[in-house]
């Protein structure tokens, strides 16, 4: 099995501290060089507890193994707890969301972002379904 990242996208809040257990037997390096977070947790296997790192600053944090060239995941810093990760089957839930006016954005890793105006009742739910990808080509 490929030495890889799991989950492959975490979306967290600002100020979450996210833990990088290695439970390979092999060295691992974790870093990044992103506007968001800049970090080197350098060589090492096991879960040291001091090689969690707290995300402070919102943005798009790309992570990174040194060693291994196709170990890569992204952390989302968000400034709200209101977002969710879809599930296998590409369906999502974000729950206890104050009645409102809302910009609702879907995200994926290799196609643009969609966004769109939702309005939150005091009772029920919303739903929102994203096909995410490129529009407006031209056309030929």
């Amino acid at each position: 099995q490929a030495a890889t990242f799991s989950p492959h996208v975490l979306p967290v809040m600002v100020g979450t501290k996210v833990e990088w257990p290695n439970y390979d037997n092999i060295y691992h390096n974790v870093f990044s060089i992103s506007d968001a977070k800049q970090f080197d947790l350098g060589l090492y296997k096991g879960d040291p507890k001091e090689k969690a790192q707290t995300f402070d600053k919102p943005g798009r944090v790309d992570v990174f193994c040194s060693i291994h060239a196709d170990m890569h995941c992204i952390v989302l810093v968000l400034e709200n707890p209101y977002f969710a990760a879809t599930d296998e089957r590409g369906h999502y839930s974000i729950k206890n969301v104050p009645p409102g006016t809302y910009k609702l954005k879907a995200w994926q890793e290799r196609l643009p972002a969609d966004e769109r105006e939702i309005v939150v009742p005091t009772n029920g739910e919303v739903r929102a379904n994203f096909v995410l990808g490129i529009k407006n080509l031209p056309e030929y």
